[in-house]
């Protein structure tokens, strides 16, 4: 296989493992060494890269299995999940306020949810693949994946109602 169609293969969804890495680690730097490290890992074994019925599967497998090794690791002891945020230039100053409040509670409601709930919402609700696809690359039932999912909505919803209706009678 030459470069260019490495590239070809591993381009479209490299930016995916780069949310997923995100999603995981503390900063963009740890993200992009992740991701850079996960590509490195598939150009090494581009010649066996077609072999994978789902490369991009495969591969946000092994983003997801990189970031978890760093977490338990010795020198990541001040990594925890953080979210970046899409910024739309047409909204007003108060709703941007109003949105980057909620999100700023949707990050702190998701930071005491399971690290399993965690990845599912990002897999799912973010960068929306199918349920076989996140059961492909987590080695979950989908059954499974599905209850995660519902419970860890059913979390995020709870916590926001009762965070923006905290005073109200």
């Amino acid at each position: 296989m030459t470069q260019f169609n490495f590239l070809e293969i591993i381009v479209p969804f490299k930016d995916k493992m780069f949310r997923l890495a995100k999603r995981l680690l503390v900063s963009t730097e740890e993200a992009e060494d992740a991701t850079q490290e996960i590509i490195m890992k598939l150009w090494r074994n581009k010649n066996n890269i077609e072999s994978y019925k789902n490369i991009e599967a495969f591969s946000m497998t092994m983003t997801k299995n990189l970031c978890l090794d760093k977490l338990k690791s010795k020198h990541a002891k001040n990594l925890k999940i953080v979210h970046s945020n899409y910024r739309d230039k047409n909204i007003s100053l108060e709703n941007q306020l109003e949105l980057n409040d909620s999100i700023d509670w949707i990050v702190k409601i998701m930071e005491t949810l399971p690290e399993q709930q965690k990845i599912i919402i990002q897999l799912r609700d973010i960068e929306q693949y199918e349920f076989n696809e996140i059961s492909k690359m987590l080695n979950l039932k989908e059954a499974t994946i599905r209850v995660s999912l519902s419970r860890a909505r059913k979390i995020l919803r709870e916590q926001l109602i009762k965070t923006h209706s905290y005073g109200v009678r």
